[in-house]
């Protein structure tokens, strides 16, 4: 009986293999479409709600499509930027910043802007929203907060690009969910260890190089960190106590529910561990709770981030209403 699941052989990173012009076209760049068109239909609906308005303003849609394009812009560069000054280990970004969002390789073919981080993306969009708060005088937090209701369901779309692309997986598995992914690191086919982990999930090797099954932790993601933390967020958004309540909710769900799935995604063979307690520890198996990946100290800080802006702005807006209620 086997017990791990094959990549499905259909599924390419071009919307349209094979077809020229068609073939640049990728489900990657095309979820990030749907990631923007979602999250716009629920800040939309939240705009509906109310929870946009405040004294003497009613929200408009010519708002909420300045707002959140500005948001985007802002978002896609910090990704971008993130990506190549902080994941790529080559120091060519360093070097010529210029072809940060060069979307040629070094021939001359078309790859786009391959590469973007969501802690980059989610430094540079909440930087957007406070810059266009201050441009339009309208209350940051209140702003932020109906966005981070929209954001994880957008989200979600973002890490089914990155299954379909067949990349950013996990660890190796012997849960019967595991997959095969294609571009995965492979194996030798004698080595001990590799015997005993086919034979659990009844693999059949015959030498040469194995391809194991990994966790499709980019679905965990899209789960977890997605439609989950978008759920969670709807349901407490009635119960709203102050602004920035639910920007630090956000923050600290996202950074936590990361923070655990990361023990299960495999990081980046040229960054490997940020902490370590083995530092040559293999990255496609998780031997330790204290060998942290870049994406888990970037998580951690989301959570400290999330507790010192709900205590601040607590503080602020109860302070606030106190002085108003003395006037």
């Amino acid at each position: 009986m086997l017990l791990f699941l094959q990549y499905p052989s259909w599924i390419h990173p071009e919307i349209f293999p094979g077809v020229p012009v068609l073939g640049l076209l990728r489900w990657y760049g095309l979820m990030y479409i749907f990631a923007f068109a979602t999250a716009y239909y629920v800040l939309k609906n939240t705009m509906k709600e109310g929870m946009l308005d405040s004294a003497g303003f009613k929200c408009t849609e010519d708002d909420l499509f300045s707002f959140i394009s500005v948001g985007i812009v802002f978002l896609l560069v910090g990704a971008r930027v993130f990506s190549t000054l902080v994941y790529d280990t080559s120091g060519l970004f360093w070097k010529k910043p210029w072809l940060i969002f060069w979307p040629l390789d070094s021939s001359g073919n078309f790859t786009g802007l391959a590469g973007m981080s969501y802690h980059g993306g989610f430094i540079g969009g909440w930087l957007g929203m406070v810059v266009w708060c201050i441009w339009k005088k309208k209350r940051v937090f209140q702003w932020i907060d109906a966005m981070v209701c929209a954001i994880p369901l957008g989200y979600t779309f973002g890490r089914l690009g990155n299954f379909l692309n067949g990349e950013l997986y996990g660890r190796i598995t012997t849960m019967p969910w595991g997959m095969v992914f294609p571009g995965a690191e492979r194996f030798s086919s004698n080595l001990p260890w590799v015997q005993n982990f086919a034979q659990k999930i009844g693999m059949n090797i015959s030498g040469g190089m194995v391809n194991l099954p990994r966790h499709p932790s980019q679905l965990y993601e899209a789960v977890l960190e997605g439609l989950v933390l978008w759920g969670i967020l709807r349901l407490v958004r009635k119960h709203k106590k102050w602004d920035g309540m639910l920007g630090s909710i956000y923050m600290g769900g996202y950074g936590f529910v990361r923070f655990f799935i990361e023990y299960f995604r495999e990081p980046d063979a040229d960054i490997g561990y940020r902490i370590a307690k083995d530092a040559s520890a293999p990255l496609y198996t998780n031997t330790s709770l204290l060998n942290f990946s870049t994406g888990q100290v970037l998580c951690f800080l989301m959570m400290l981030g999330a507790v010192i802006l709900a205590i601040s702005t607590k503080i602020y807006y109860a302070k606030k209403d106190a002085k108003n209620a003395q006037a």
